[in-house]
C-alpha cells in the first residue's frame, strides 16, 4: 500500500511513519510545510529507507498536491497536516483558519479530482483518512460541578461544541470531510483523538514543556487550578490505531481514539515532577517551581473518549498506561536534550533554511 501522509514531520505524523517503515512494508510519501513545528530529525531512523519519501508542500497549495499525487499515486491519504496549538491560535487565528479550513478543502479538491482518473478497482480501494480531535465536541462536566460526571464520555454521535479558534477550525474541516463524501463519494474516514504525548512532542505543549522547564529550574506554568481534566493517550499507540482504521476501518465512519487515562493537569505534572527527582535528582524539590497563572479564555474543563467503537469493530487498545508512557516520556526527553536545545533555539530551522541568522 502507498500512502500519502500530510503533516508527517509533525508530532504525530512522525510517529504514525516511523510505525509504518518499521513495521510494515507499506510505502510512504511525506508531504508537509515544515512550519516550526515540522522536524525532520523525527524521522532520522526512518528517512534512509527505499520506502520513504519526503516532499515539501504546502496542502493550500493546490498544483503542488496534484503534481505529487499524479508523481506518487497513492493507494490512500492520511490527513495530520494541522495547525494545533490552542495558544497560538487565541493570539493568531487565522493561520488555523487557512491550514486547517482551506488546507483540507485544497487537499479535499485534490483527492476528488485524482480519485476521478483511477482504474475502477483502484477507487474502490481508496481511502482519505481525516485525522481530528476530541476538542470538537468542547467539554464534559468536570467531577467537581456533577457527581455523575466521569460516566459521560465523548462518543463518535457526540454533538460539536468546539470552544477555540483551533477546536472550531477542526470542527470546520470534519464538516468538510464529511460533506465531501455525501456530495462527491469520496471514501472518508475520520478519527477523534484525545490528548497524545510522548517522544518528539513539540516543547511548547504541557508535558514537554514541563519536563524541559523542570530540568533548566524555570517555572512550571499551571493555568488557574490546574484542575483540567484531559484523556492522555500515548502517541504511539495514537500511530497504531491510525494504521489500523487506514487498512481495516469501514469508509464512512467515525472513530474515537483515546487512551483510557483521564487525569487533572496538577495531578501531571506532580508525576512528571516525581519521575524526574527519581531519574534526575536534586536538593530542592522539582514541585516548588510550580506557578499558577491566570487561565486561558474559553479553556475546556473535561476531555474523555468512549473508545469501545475502535475496540470493538477494529480490535485496538491502547498498550500504554499513563504510568508507562509518562516514564518513557521523560526518559526520552532526558537522553534527548539536545535534540530539545535544538528544536527550541532554532537551530533545526536555521540548518534546515541554510542561513546561520
Amino acid at each position: 500500500m502507498k500512502l500519502l501522509i500530510t503533516g508527517g514531520a509533525g508530532f504525530i505524523g512522525s510517529a504514525v511513519i516511523r510505525h509504518i517503515i518499521n513495521d510494515s512494508d507499506d510505502v510512504v510519501i511525506n508531504l508537509d510545510k515544515l512550519t516550526y513545528a515540522g522536524n525532520l530529525e523525527s524521522l532520522a531512523s526512518v528517512s534512509q529507507s527505499n520506502r520513504y519519501t519526503f516532499e515539501q508542500v504546502d496542502i493550500c497549495h493546490r498544483a503542488e498536491l496534484d503534481r505529487v499525487l499524479n508523481r506518487y499515486q497513492p493507494d490512500a491519504i492520511m490527513h495530520l497536516a494541522a495547525e494545533s496549538h490552542v495558544d497560538r491560535s487565541i493570539d493568531g487565528p487565522a493561520e488555523f483558519i487557512q491550514t486547517n479550513i482551506v488546507g483540507t478543502y485544497t487537499l479535499l479538491e485534490a483527492a476528488r479530482h485524482y480519485l476521478r482518473a483511477m482504474e475502477p478497482k483502484r477507487k474502490a480501494q481508496f481511502r482519505f483518512h481525516h485525522i481530528s480531535t476530541d476538542e470538537v465536541y468542547g467539554d464534559l462536566p468536570h467531577p467537581s460541578e456533577a457527581a455523575d460526571s466521569t460516566a459521560q464520555l465523548f462518543t463518535e454521535s457526540s454533538a460539536y461544541a468546539p470552544s477555540s479558534p483551533y477546536s472550531a477550525s477542526k470542527a470546520s474541516s470534519d464538516h468538510l470531510v464529511r460533506a465531501w463524501q455525501r456530495t462527491y463519494d469520496l471514501p472518508v474516514l475520520i478519527t477523534n483523538c484525545s490528548n497524545n504525548y510522548g517522544p518528539y512532542h513539540f516543547p511548547e505543549k504541557l508535558i514537554p514543556l514541563v519536563i524541559l522547564n523542570a530540568l533548566e529550574g524555570k517555572p512550571l506554568p499551571i493555568y488557574g487550578k490546574g484542575d483540567q481534566i484531559r484523556d492522555w493517550l500515548f502517541v504511539e499507540d495514537h500511530a497504531r490505531a491510525l494504521y489500523r482504521v487506514i487498512r481495516e476501518g469501514n469508509p464512512g465512519e467515525t472513530y474515537n481514539i483515546g487512551g483510557h487515562n483521564e487525569k487533572q493537569n496538577i495531578e501531571v505534572v506532580h508525576t512528571i515532577c516525581e519521575i524526574l527527582q527519581e531519574l534526575r535528582p536534586q536538593a530542592s524539590s522539582y514541585k516548588a517551581l510550580i506557578t499558577n497563572v491566570a487561565d486561558r479564555p474559553g479553556h475546556d474543563r473535561r476531555y474523555a473518549i468512549d473508545a469501545s467503537k475502535i475496540h470493538l469493530e477494529l480490535g485496538w487498545a491502547p498498550t500504554e498506561t499513563f504510568e508507562t508512557g509518562i516514564r518513557k516520556t521523560v526518559q526520552w526527553y532526558l537522553d534527548n536534550y539536545h535534540w530539545c536545545q535544538r528544536v527550541q533555539d532554532g537551530t533545526y530551522q536555521r540548518e534546515r533554511l541554510g542561513t546561520n541568522q
